[in-house]
């Protein structure tokens, strides 16, 4: 009797061609062929960005912007606006496009000023990393920023918003951004970027003490 291990060809997956269904102005569709690991000849629908600069590069940025002020609690800067694709309002980090011959950084500082009105310093970036791996090929890169809220300049941030851009800022405690997330899902319809999601349940758990753990009935 065969070992169903040794009945599967190994190869690398790799792929084949990539053919135009539609093309909008911002994205397209195409039809991908590719070869799987056992072999086989497989097609994908894939969602591509008609935007970007180069392949090596994010095609855009999220910023993770930590606003700092004396006798407040840090703060998580986020942004909420109407989103079509979901018909509904969406809680995020400020985001946007990197714009040709920029860095990640300069343009996660460009988009945070024009998205809220805020400057602050870059403290960290991520690698390229991938957003929706199983529907499109858009990367990003995400940036985090401290903004000294003592500055002159943030105390009162002024947006520069183009005119089709509505964005409201909203500012969470970042100790307990988790709980006021959840509030706000409570209040409002609403949906959360899943990358804000994760980055408030890892902050839940930094912030966990031992003595909160529940006790456990015998």
């Amino acid at each position: 009797m065969s070992n169903p291990e040794e009945a599967k060809a190994t190869t690398t997956p790799h792929v084949v061609k990539e053919e135009l269904m539609a093309s909008g102005n911002w994205v397209k569709l195409e039809k991908t062929t590719y070869v799987d690991p056992a072999g086989n000849t497989r097609t994908w629908e894939t969602v591509k960005r008609t935007t970007r600069q180069n392949n090596t590069e994010a095609d855009g940025v999220g910023i993770i912007g930590v606003l700092k002020r004396t006798l407040h609690k840090d703060c998580m800067v986020m942004v909420k606006q109407f989103r079509p694709p979901l018909g509904c309002c969406t809680l995020e980090f400020p985001a946007g496009l990197i714009d040709e011959g920029e860095t990640a950084e300069a343009a996660a500082l460009r988009e945070l000023k024009e998205e809220t009105g805020y400057k602050g310093e870059v403290v960290g970036v991520t690698p390229v990393t991938c957003l929706d791996p199983g529907l499109s090929n858009c990367t990003t890169q995400i940036v985090l920023v401290n903004i000294n809220g003592d500055d002159v300049e943030n105390i009162h941030p002024t947006q520069e918003l183009g005119e089709a851009e509505f964005v409201e800022v909203i500012l969470l405690p970042l100790d307990e951004i988790q709980t006021k997330i959840d509030d706000l899902l409570q209040k409002e319809k609403i949906m959360v970027d899943s990358k804000v999601y994760i980055f408030a349940m890892g902050m839940a758990q930094a912030f966990f003490k031992p003595r909160e753990l529940p006790v456990l009935k015998q």
